[in-house]
């Protein structure tokens, strides 16, 4: 068996689609927050500090900020991953539940719905301690 390029990994597609979900992210909070403010809000410095009070704009900024927190370490492992040429098995899955447990956990919380959100969000975390692991060992 031929060893798989990187680049051909879908540990790279993996790594792509992720910045689409970051985009989503900034883009429904944003969209979220200019509906609530409006867009003279969006266009200034904010300087104010204004902060949007509706139910939905605040889970939006709340799950950015959530996403924001684990995506950096999703990033560096799998780059690490890459580069070790550790773009399967242990490694693969790891990013594979990362990755589908954040595209899952947007919608719960936005819907608000509780105990659930949790528990994909810890599958997430699984999927990085995997990432990890495979990097470790």
């Amino acid at each position: 068996m031929e060893p798989v390029s990187a680049s051909t990994s879908p540990l790279v597609l993996l790594l792509a689609w992720s910045v689409v979900l970051l985009i989503a992210h900034v883009l429904l909070q944003g969209v979220l927050a200019t509906k609530e403010l409006g867009s003279a809000w969006n266009a200034g410095p904010r300087d104010d500090n204004k902060q949007p009070v509706g139910k939905l704009a605040g889970r939006a900024a709340r799950a950015s900020s959530n996403f924001r927190e684990t995506y950096p370490a999703f990033v560096a492992l799998a780059a690490g991953l890459l580069y070790t040429g550790e773009i399967s098995g242990l490694g693969l899955t790891g990013a594979i539940v990362w990755f589908f447990g954040r595209v899952v956990y947007y919608p719960l919380y936005l819907a608000g719905i509780p105990y659930i959100r949790s528990l994909v969000w810890l599958g997430s975390m699984v999927g990085l301690g995997l990432m990890f692991l495979a990097l470790a060992f």
